[in-house]
């Protein structure tokens, strides 16, 4: 007997540098599958949580996902190794499409390869570099190898078509899918006035570098809070799983001992109940904005970062924003406050908190500028930001008649 051939499978090939990448992949892919009656296959580089959805790695996601120049140059010769390796499996598997996702500083140059040698091959980048805070120029550069870029903050698209980018669609935040997970229940984040210990979060970042700059000073820092608030405070770190221990001696003899919880639930849930938050710069402070949590922000760099901040001052015109903070960037203005480097000192710091922890001009900014922050972000027509990239995908695909 006889039949049809099977159609085949579209196949996607991802790249991914980092875990944020593999949650964003994940996702993806279930919008891609949700989303079309297409049979896919997927292959690449990603993570745990893609990997649950049917991707097989070429190889496991800490061979590359390092931050800082320091860390970047010590695995060199890895990182190396595994971009090439990348770049002759995307040519090996004749995907129909290649997404890469976040990490430029890996899947860029993965692209910019596989583009030389397979000019037909569409390919989306999803997350835009941060060509509006530092080095304009890769937008137009990007143009030569990206098809389309996915953006998750609203006010990329106007930049990269100022910039000369890729042509580039907003297609929400992944948190806005998860506001349940930020926002408290009435009983979860009682007022401060009836509050019998308002809850700070530390948030000292989540590699080991950051910890290393940044948790000593936060720790004076909350012994100069707990000192001056006057009432009883309660102190919470989330950590993720490789660095609970090395917190939790660490901040054994701090003043209020914290407590330490462990993983993404238990995070959240620590948002959910927290009055405010003293916290290193990143993505953190976005999932602060969405949850309402007044915050101080403060980012102290490594040595090799602190040159290329001078450089940044010394000629101000190769920076296109000036402030670290993304609900800052987003809603147009400084209302979250930020020290960086040299600034961050634990009495600074102390002073701004303080107020947070109070009914205080200060707080009430902050929770002025968060509602702000929920107009920019949200999508119209209430689709999801995994769906929305996922139809950008699709189209793709249908353009290039694959």
């Amino acid at each position: 007997m006889s039949g049809a051939a099977p159609e085949r499978p579209t196949t996607v090939f991802f790249v991914v540098g980092e875990e944020s990448g593999d949650q964003l992949g994940a996702a993806l892919m279930r919008g891609l599958v949700a989303g079309s009656d297409r049979a896919f296959r997927f292959a690449g580089v990603g993570g745990d949580r893609m990997e649950a959805e049917g991707l097989t790695s070429l190889f496991p996601l800490h061979d590359i996902a390092v931050m800082g120049a320091t860390a970047v140059i010590a695995k060199l010769p890895t990182i190396l190794r595994r971009m090439r390796e990348t770049v002759d499996a995307v040519l090996a598997e004749k995907p129909d499409i290649l997404v890469i996702i976040d990490s430029p500083d890996f899947t860029h140059r993965v692209a910019k390869k596989v583009r030389k040698r397979r000019p037909d091959l569409p390919i989306v980048d999803y997350v835009s570099p941060s060509v509006w805070a530092w080095r304009p120029g890769r937008a137009r550069k990007m143009k030569a190898y990206v098809d389309h870029l996915l953006a998750i903050l609203p006010f990329e698209p106007d930049v990269h078509e100022r910039l000369g980018g890729p042509v580039t669609t907003y297609v929400g935040h992944p948190l806005i899918e998860r506001l349940d997970k930020l926002r408290p229940t009435a009983d979860e984040r009682p007022p401060l006035a009836s509050a019998s210990a308002p809850v700070l979060l530390v948030l000292p970042g989540s590699r080991r570098g950051e910890l290393d700059r940044m948790l000593d000073i936060f720790g004076q820092a909350v012994e100069l809070i707990v000192a001056r608030f006057g009432k009883r405070l309660e102190v919470v770190i989330p950590a993720v799983p490789r660095l609970a221990e090395t917190l939790r001696e660490r901040t054994a003899k701090w003043p209020v001992a914290p407590q330490v919880v462990v993983g993404e639930e238990a995070k959240f849930a620590a948002f959910r109940r927290a009055h405010a938050a003293l916290a290193a710069s990143g993505t953190v402070t976005l999932e602060l904005g969405l949850a309402h949590v007044p915050m101080v922000v403060a980012y102290v760099l490594d040595g090799i970062y602190r040159q290329i901040n001078r450089l940044r001052r010394l000629f101000p015109n190769i920076a296109q924003v000036d402030t670290m903070v993304l609900t800052n960037i987003i809603i147009g203005a400084k209302a979250i406050p930020e020290l960086l480097d040299l600034e961050v000192t634990p009495e600074a710091l102390a002073e701004r908190v303080l107020p947070l922890l109070g009914e205080t001009p200060e707080r009430s900014a902050q929770l002025a500028a968060f509602s702000r922050l929920d107009d920019a972000m949200t999508l119209e027509g209430g689709e999801s930001p995994s769906a929305r990239a996922a139809r950008v995908v699709l189209a793709e695909l249908d353009r290039a008649g694959r």
